[in-house]
């Protein structure tokens, strides 16, 4: 028995009657999503797509990071995405720390992560449309490409659209 036994035994069922293998690697929807790793969102169901339809950027917080902008450049020019919704969320455990409360918690259990930048999140809307002009700005994109931003309720299940 492992630690990741039921993880297996999962992938048999959904393997059994797997129904997406004709999919490609394209964004069939053109859209880019960057939103946050919290297992209380499922993007896909709460913007009604399906899979195939988009890439989905998911990272502590939905911060557009250089690795994120990396992750569109070649989302735009290799896999059809055409424009990007930054989705951020209420109730996020990243607005409710510092990167110094971070750095503290690790150092108590003897790892030293100041060399890390967490990207915590003083002020959500501030940080998402820092976000979005990060996006839009950068050299790497086209500049006419819609760039888009909403902040998903997890009490809800609503979205809120954000204009910078």
């Amino acid at each position: 028995m492992t630690d990741f036994d039921d993880l297996f035994s999962a992938n048999e069922l959904f393997a059994a009657n797997f129904e997406f293998s004709g999919l490609t690697g394209t964004a069939a929807r053109g859209l880019a999503v960057v939103t946050c790793m919290d297992s209380r969102i499922d993007p896909l169901a709460l913007l009604g797509l399906r899979p195939g339809d988009a890439k989905i950027l998911r990272n502590a917080g939905a911060r557009v990071t250089d690795d994120v902008l990396r992750t569109l450049v070649l989302a735009v020019y290799l896999m059809s995405v055409k424009r990007v919704l930054v989705m951020p969320h209420t109730d996020c455990g990243m607005t409710k720390v510092s990167d110094a409360d971070v750095h503290e918690l690790t150092s108590r259990r003897g790892v030293d992560t100041r060399s890390i930048d967490f990207h915590t999140i003083p002020a959500q809307d501030e940080a998402l449309r820092h976000d979005l002009v990060k996006i839009r700005t950068s050299p790497f994109l086209p500049p006419a490409m819609p760039v888009g931003g909403a902040l998903y309720d997890v009490r809800s299940g609503k979205l809120l659209a954000v204009d910078v």
